[in-house]
Formats: C-alpha cells, sequence, structure tokens
C-alpha cells in the first residue's frame, strides 16, 4: 500500500506557518523552523506547487472552529458544485483541501 510520507512547503514567516500548522490544523513539528538559510525563498521560480489534502472526521465541524480561528477561506463546504469539502490557505497562501473520506462517494 502507498501512503504520504512526507511533504514540503517553502514558506515565508516560519512563526506564523509553525502557529499555524501546529494551532490550527494539530500537527506536530518534526524538522526545525531555526535553520539560518532557507534554500529556497517562496517567491521566485519554481513555482507550481498544487495543494494538500487533509481528512477530517466531519468538514463542517473543521470549517466551524477554522472560521472562530479567523483562517481564511478559498471555498467553504456548501460553495460550488462540489459540496462538503472545503480549501482553506496557509500563511503563504498554500491551499489546504479539507474533505472527509466518508463523504467522498457522494462528493465525485
Amino acid at each position: 500500500d502507498f501512503m504520504l510520507q512526507q511533504t514540503m512547503l517553502r514558506i515565508k514567516d516560519p512563526k506564523k506557518s509553525l502557529e499555524f500548522y501546529t494551532n490550527v490544523l494539530g500537527m506536530t513539528n518534526w524538522g526545525t523552523e531555526n535553520d539560518e538559510k532557507p534554500y529556497h525563498n517562496g517567491n521566485s521560480d519554481p513555482r507550481g506547487f498544487g495543494h494538500i489534502g487533509l481528512a477530517v472526521p466531519d468538514v463542517y465541524a473543521a470549517c466551524k472552529r477554522f472560521e472562530e480561528l479567523g483562517v481564511t477561506f478559498v471555498k467553504k463546504p456548501d460553495d460550488g458544485k462540489m459540496k462538503g469539502l472545503a480549501f482553506i490557505q496557509d500563511p503563504d497562501g498554500y491551499w489546504i483541501e479539507i474533505l472527509s473520506p466518508n463523504n467522498m462517494l457522494s462528493i465525485i
């Protein structure tokens, strides 16, 4: 079986990103945000990254929490034709898809 092992995001402000990914999304930081020199500043080519997706038990409950935390939405769960999934943005503008595996068959 395949599984996503990692993703790498080019960020502009490590403090904002660390706050967002740990406090808003509940992730654990396994790396370091204290590197002296970033190898890419996120403002130059190549860009080309699409988005990441996170599975949650309840998209609407997760989005309610994101709204309370002031997270920027690209798409709320009932916007557009595809209901029950959302897209939010991290501090660098990366899109994060929020979906529930239990509801995917009704979406596609």
